[in-house]
């Protein structure tokens, strides 16, 4: 038997990676450890990989909140679902044309695209515009469609794939079958974008689902509030009261009935837990759509 030759560059990219993995990896095992241990022994002896003193109180702590965190998580996964969905639509809206050489306003489109990844109105414009012309202050409209402006590196990326990785021949006799446009466009580049399709909604979801920043500024309303916003509200008020109390103040109890720290962590773990679980659905997809629609041109 031939032995094998040994890749250096193999090697040495493997470690590379495993090293990144590492990194990535052990931060959310910690974060996972402390939330199940006791408050005093993590504020006392630090983080560590198996808890020190095993303990529910973070947990107890949030399930107090039961009912505010389930209405918070079903508007979560609906703002999620709907603002991924139609911002797939307006990005494949956009990104197909782009894509097609025969366009008259091709170059000029990719370049106001392009533009918009480098400059934008900031912040007291955009809350102007949407609240006293679009009036989606204290809605549901304003958790979806400041994140649903089209993002021009997701229609730059779907550009990409859909230029390089659909063959022209195949749109060329969809158009002498007869084919319209918006036939071509749903029957036929739809389900040969999966990839990409799959890799944009993936990152859009993503930003929709950790996103707090527009309820904060448009959401009055308790009721309203997505996962994120409620959580980090519980958090205030954990380390409101934990500071009281630690000052003497007014609120009864001791220091170890506010477990700020592990509450802390135990919401990251809750609000990391979705993306988790859906990641390893579009992995495959992720990969090859992110791949394709950024390495070729």
């Amino acid at each position: 038997m031939t032995k094998k030759k040994v890749n250096g560059f193999q090697v040495i990219s493997t470690i590379v990676l495993l090293l990144i993995a590492a990194i990535c990896i052990i931060p959310f095992i910690l974060m996972v450890s402390a939330s199940f241990t006791d408050n005093a022994t993590v504020a006392v002896s630090g983080y560590s990989f198996i808890p020190r003193k095993f303990s529910l109180e973070a947990y107890q702590y949030l399930w107090k909140e039961g009912l505010k965190i389930l209405r918070s998580v079903g508007i979560s996964f609906m703002v999620t679902g709907v603002g991924t969905m139609l911002s797939i639509f307006i990005t494949l809206l956009l990104a197909y044309p782009l894509s097609r050489a025969d366009y008259p306003f091709q170059k000029s489109a990719t370049i106001f695209v392009f533009l918009t990844m480098l400059f934008n109105g900031g912040m007291v414009p955009t809350y102007l515009v949407y609240t006293r012309l679009f009036h989606i202050n204290n809605t549901y409209w304003a958790l979806i469609i400041p994140g649903l402006l089209v993002n021009g590196f997701y229609v730059m990326l779907m550009r990409t794939y859909i230029r390089t990785s659909i063959p022209l021949e195949i749109l060329e006799a969809a158009r002498i079958d007869g084919m319209g446009e918006f036939q071509i466009l749903f029957k036929m580049i739809f389900p040969l974008s999966t990839p990409i399709i799959a890799t944009v909604g993936l990152l859009v979801g993503v930003s929709y689902w950790n996103d707090w920043y527009n309820a904060l500024l448009y959401i009055r309303e308790e009721e309203m509030y997505s996962l994120q916003v409620l959580l980090s509200k519980i958090l205030q008020n954990a380390q409101f009261l934990a500071t009281n109390v630690s000052m003497g103040g007014y609120m009864s109890g001791s220091s170890t009935s506010v477990p700020s720290t592990t509450v802390r962590m135990a919401i990251a773990v809750v609000g990391t837990i979705p993306i988790l679980a859906v990641y390893p659905f579009f992995q495959k997809y992720f990969e090859k759509g992110l791949l394709v629609g950024a390495v070729k041109g």
